[in-house]
């Protein structure tokens, strides 16, 4: 442990400090709640006020219009999906972290994007899980060139800043982040205290180098980011890496983005070959049945700045059960739930007594509430048995009080819908186009028994 550091117990519930651990805080008596962290040395006051000392040579007040923005510059990763998500490339100086799932392919992405990258900038992968040997054991699997792509095992973070500062890559991986230890903490790697320390370390250093920075972090069993909530908030990008064991589809998405739009969305598809950017995903969510099946409604929603077309599978069944059940994947339960009293209350068809299941082709988690009205009119395909037509899609809000609200970009949805050859769309009546569409016979409904109508 280092001498210039004193580390003391915080109290997760009230604040307060202890010298060493305790099962029971002394002041409000909780219990496991005392955390090691570092203390920081006290100020000294200079007696000008009670002030400190440097704290007026440092510290400035501006006007925000005389505070000069520059331009950002970014660098491509070479992989557009990656640089969509981003916000358009990976900024100087800037720190990301992303998550997902063990073996879903976090380091293949980013030994791809760095292999890449190191044709153009330095470039430095520091691993503590895996060995130099693994590294470009799966570098040869992909066929990724290795000339200038740096590898560094190491844990402790003390050591790694002292190489990289001598070093001075452009860009940086540490992979994962709950493996590696400051040796000012005397708790193991992968604690809540080692894992804040360090990456404030790792994160400080990223800020005055101007270094760009990607951590790789774990992800409970719930699917959030392990460790403490604050490692969220000091990066500037948190992206998660998700996708279905089943299927080789994988999906990054933008949670938290300080240089671009938050809820992108990249789609890449795994093969033997490593990540291979998917450029059409409407493509690819869509299924196209041979004969048309009941219970299946196409969803023109919008994930961050692309449009994208997916279909969303209901099965209606009589339930023998005094609850029926209610099963939604890649859309919100309850929101299922909310629509089928509203189906009910306002279109007079009652489910109280079918099981009702929901699905969103491809693993594809849909938010928004664009989603309601596909959702019904596949619940209500499935219920009568009656396929809707092949070339049919859909969006809109639908309210408790049965109407049909508009959403966002409804022309761009619109279009996206004509590109892919679909030859009608309901769609709110605000989000109706003024000018009729080539080939494209726009529906606008602004009630639910409207939309039920359009379809007999």
């Amino acid at each position: 442990m280092a001498k210039s550091a004193k580390t003391i117990y915080v109290c997760t519930e009230c604040g307060a400090q202890a010298p060493k651990w305790a099962g029971q805080c002394g002041d409000c008596g909780a219990w496991n709640t005392l955390q090691e962290s570092v203390a920081l040395p006290p100020a000294k006051p200079d007696g000008r006020f009670g002030g400190y000392a440097g704290e007026t040579d440092t510290a400035q007040i501006r006007v925000l219009s005389d505070v000069v923005a520059e331009r950002t510059e970014r660098v491509t990763t070479g992989m557009d999906e990656l640089d969509r998500v981003l916000g358009g490339g990976l900024v100087t100086g800037s720190v990301v972290l992303i998550g997902g799932d063990p073996g879903i392919g976090k380091s293949t992405l980013l030994v791809q994007a760095l292999a890449l990258l190191a044709e153009r900038l330095p470039a430095l992968y520091v691993s503590g899980e895996e060995s130099a040997e693994q590294i470009s054991l799966r570098a040869q699997r992909l066929g990724l060139p290795g000339e200038r792509l740096r590898l560094l095992t190491e844990t402790c973070v003390e050591r790694i800043l002292a190489l990289v500062a001598r070093e001075r890559p452009g860009v940086l991986v540490l992979d994962s982040i709950q493996t590696f230890y400051t040796e000012a903490l005397q708790s193991a790697p992968g604690s809540v205290a080692q894992v804040r320390e360090s990456a404030a370390r790792l994160v400080r250093f990223a800020k005055q180098t101007g270094t760009a920075l990607f951590l790789v972090g774990h992800v409970t069993k719930e699917g959030a980011l392990a460790g403490p909530r604050v490692l969220e908030h000091m990066v500037d990008t948190v992206l998660y890496f998700e996708g279905e064991s089943g299927s080789p589809f994988r999906l990054v998405r933008a949670i938290k983005n300080r240089f671009g739009a938050v809820n992108e969305l990249g789609v890449f598809a795994m093969t033997d070959k490593g990540l291979r950017e998917v450029a059409n995903p409407s493509a690819i969510f869509l299924s196209r049945h041979e004969h048309q099946v009941a219970g299946s409604c196409i969803l023109v929603t919008r994930e961050g700045t692309r449009p994208l077309l997916v279909e969303v599978q209901a099965l209606v069944d009589q339930s023998p059960l005094a609850n029926p059940r209610r099963v939604a994947l890649g859309l919100e339960q309850n929101r299922l739930s909310m629509l089928l009293a509203v189906l009910h209350r306002h279109g007079g068809i009652a489910m109280f007594d079918q099981d009702v299941f929901l699905n969103v082709v491809g693993g594809v988690r849909v938010t928004e509430p664009a989603a309601d009205l596909p959702v019904l009119l596949a619940v209500l395909s499935s219920f009568r048995d009656r396929p809707l037509p092949g070339d049919l899609a859909t969006f809109g809000e639908v309210g408790l009080a049965g109407e049909i609200r508009p959403v966002p970009n409804g022309q761009e949805r619109l279009r996206e819908a004509a590109k892919h050859g679909f030859k009608r769309v309901i769609l709110p009546k605000a989000n109706a186009p003024k000018k009729a569409v080539d080939g494209v016979e726009v529906i606008g409904v602004s009630r639910i028994g409207e939309a039920i109508e359009a379809l007999d």
